[in-house]
């Protein structure tokens, strides 16, 4: 990650050979000659770290520490002087510099000195993300199950991971996982980083939906102090703070257009712009993303990009539905209930044949979170030692549901008669109720505005 030095030193070749060294260590470096130049460079170039003279022609720089201080709380000013004392350091440390450097000023030395100051700022900003992700258990061998739509998904990770630990970090392309809500597409994700070259760096994910547009830009691409009015300070973004591993993107889709564009420059450019910022950060991160919403169809539709589109499905997995997985529904759910079992110190309960029929006849509409849930109920409240057809908290999503029991007719459907038939009915059952509709159809609002404008349907 290409951080920002600035450099304000009146020794003309010292602040050269300072540049020239820590450009070559891919650092960003700026510099100034005096106190006021400096503080301009400051407020142009928001550094990350300052390098500061003691004494400058126009200024003491432990004068001017303060007012840098005042306008970005989070940088780390070094102050260096060729007067070296103990009050000197004394007074540097109380005006709220983070070191103190003697001249002649050792370059390695300096190097070490700002890789820490860094590497304090970067862990405090990403170690409440990566190090709860790296504490789960990860990985192809997560992924339980052995029917025929498990297997080849698992074969095409395999595949995948074998290739990029062949080739390293340069093939880590961008992949996007689709499926139904609930399928486990986190659990994809999580196996293409554990398992794959970039395992020991940060896997940091992030809800595209569960934040509102105007933090996620925030969240993910940082901001720099004044960038908006709650801007206090400089603060590093998600893309940031995954620096060398891989940034999750669940629920892609709920990105709006302004931001699926700065979405697109960092998969193409490798760089981010903090909010408020002007420097192009170079950035080394893998982009994952999942969606559980057609996304050809919201491309169709203008919400969203067909670039991006074309640009996050380099490589695509798609998750199947639990219903598609035959007696792999039984195998997670014992296999859930062992890990029930385990967390609240009960004896797991068996199945029974009559409970084992009945889910494996269930439509599963919650997909393996919904099995997750029941089996967890199981545990709680069944008190016997084999669970019966009655132990099934099922009664209101049974296999019987009408969506999950229809059947092509043999004469065939015209699929757009049978698709706007639809459409009517739920808008004229929720007296055109946008949302209302939505739901009972499975749809997003987006979605669904996109199939009454295909239809021309307009309300009575």
């Amino acid at each position: 990650m290409a951080y920002g030095i600035l450099v304000i030193e009146d020794e003309t070749s010292l602040a050269r050979n300072i540049r020239t060294y820590l450009a070559r260590a891919g650092y960003e470096v700026w510099t100034a000659e005096q106190a006021g130049t400096g503080l301009e460079a400051f407020e142009t170039f928001k550094p990350d770290v300052v390098l500061l003279d003691q004494r400058l022609p126009d200024a003491d720089g432990i004068e001017i520490l303060p007012q840098m201080l005042a306008r970005d709380r989070s940088v780390k000013v070094v102050l260096m002087t060729a007067h070296g004392s103990v009050s000197t350091a004394v007074s540097a440390m109380k005006a709220g510099a983070y070191d103190y450097l003697s001249k002649p000023v050792v370059l390695s030395e300096l190097l070490r000195l700002i890789e820490r100051a860094l590497g304090e700022e970067r862990i405090g900003e990403t170690l409440s993300y990566y190090q709860r992700q790296q504490a789960r258990q990860s990985g192809l061998d997560a992924i339980v199950g052995h029917s025929a739509a498990i297997v080849t998904l698992k074969e095409k990770l395999r595949v995948l991971l074998a290739a990029e630990a062949r080739l390293g970090d340069a093939s880590a392309a961008a992949v996007l996982i689709t499926g139904e809500t609930g399928t486990g597409k986190e659990l994809i994700a999580r196996a293409i980083h554990f398992d794959g070259p970039r395992r020991a760096a940060p896997f940091i994910e992030i809800n595209c939906a569960a934040l509102p547009a105007s933090l996620i830009e925030g969240e993910l691409f940082g901001y720099e102090r004044g960038a908006f009015t709650d801007a206090k300070g400089k603060k590093l973004g998600l893309v940031e703070a995954a620096e060398g591993g891989t940034l999750f993107l669940d629920e892609v889709a709920e990105l709006e257009l302004p931001l699926q564009a700065k979405l697109l420059k960092l998969l193409e450019d490798r760089t981010v712009r903090r909010l408020g910022g002007l420097r192009e950060i170079p950035v080394n991160v893998r982009v994952l993303a999942a969606t559980n919403r057609p996304l050809e169809e919201l491309v169709r539709a203008g919400i969203f990009r067909s670039d991006l589109f074309y640009r996050l499905k380099t490589i695509d997995f798609e998750v199947p539905p639990l219903r598609a997985r035959g007696h792999d529904i039984l195998t997670l759910a014992r296999h859930f209930i062992e890990l029930h079992a385990g967390r609240y110190r009960r004896p797991p309960p068996s199945l029974g044949p009559e409970a084992e029929a009945i889910l494996l006849r269930h439509g599963w509409p919650g997909n393996v979170r919904e099995l997750r849930n029941v089996t967890e109920q199981i545990v709680l409240f069944c008190p016997d030692a084999v669970v019966g057809a009655d132990a099934l908290p099922l009664s209101t999503l049974r296999a019987t549901d009408a969506a999950s029991e229809f059947r092509l007719p043999s004469a065939g459907v015209d699929i757009e008669q049978v698709e706007r038939s639809l459409v009517e009915q739920a808008l004229e059952r929720t007296a055109w109720n946008i949302t209302a509709a939505a739901r009972l159809l499975g749809l997003s609002r987006d979605t669904l505005r996109y199939r009454i404008e295909k239809f021309s349907l307009k309300r009575p």
